[in-house]
């Protein structure tokens, strides 16, 4: 736990999640499992898999009390009655420069010139830059939807051509005007909202849409492979998408 809260820079960035270890579980973890969302499938899995902790993006604690009853009470129960660790990391997993969800898909498009984009309370936790060659539209939409599994939803509001590209995971469509100041031609991120839906037309930029939950099963899964290097700890995803 101490190494996972140094390495991910735990309590370095506001967010409404409680990340690091949420629930407390065996104390002698020799197997991991790496999820996007904790529900009650994810955990049973988790626990049916022989894991000791299970690596989250999204936790069970965002900010305010929640009483353990209904659904919520049967995630925590598993949890516990599997000994199981639940360890969550949200927005320091997006962030982060190594294993962050923008990282991990920015490196799998060999993006080039990285610079910081993505404001979130005062801090860029996304990253924006250069495709090695600029390519149509429909065929980065293609390509992004060979990365991911997901049929993208496209806005095209821009150029038809994608080169200069801003890429921020899950809820990021609220970023086309700072997107549209950097020069960019096109956003990459996981869900639209109603509100935003004008704003890529009004400013000028694409918006490629490769889901939520999509977009961020990146981070878990490189966090999963890096403690395995610096632990020797197999590890295995659980796969629950939400198709959003």
């Amino acid at each position: 736990m101490r190494w996972l809260n140094e390495y991910l820079g735990v309590g370095r960035l506001p967010d409404p999640s409680l990340n690091g270890l949420q629930i407390q579980g065996t104390e002698t973890v020799r197997r991991v499992a790496a999820s996007v969302d904790t529900s009650i499938n994810t955990l049973r899995a988790a626990a049916d898999a022989g894991a000791d902790l299970l690596l989250v993006h999204h936790g069970l604690f965002w900010g305010r009390p929640l009483a353990l009853t209904g659904p919520h009470h049967e995630r925590v129960r598993t949890a516990m009655m599997a000994d199981l660790n639940l360890y969550a990391a949200h927005i320091p997993l997006d962030a982060h420069p190594e294993v962050g969800n923008n990282a991990m898909i920015a490196g799998a498009l060999s993006l080039q010139n990285r610079v910081p984009f993505g404001d979130w309370q005062g801090h860029k936790i996304g990253v924006a830059g250069e495709l090695p060659f600029e390519q149509s539209l429909q065929d980065f939409a293609d390509r992004i939807q060979k990365l991911t599994g997901e049929i993208c939803l496209v806005h095209g509001g821009g150029i038809p051509t994608v080169r200069r590209l801003g890429i921020l995971s899950g809820s990021g469509a609220g970023s086309v005007p700072e997107a549209a100041a950097m020069g960019l031609d096109t956003l990459l991120t996981g869900e639209p909202e109603h509100k935003f839906f004008h704003e890529a037309f009004e400013y000028g930029v694409n918006v490629v849409y490769a889901g939520h939950y999509e977009t961020e099963v990146f981070g878990v899964r490189a966090l999963a492979a890096r403690l395995e290097e610096e632990f020797g700890l197999p590890w295995q995803f659980l796969n629950f998408p939400t198709g959003l």
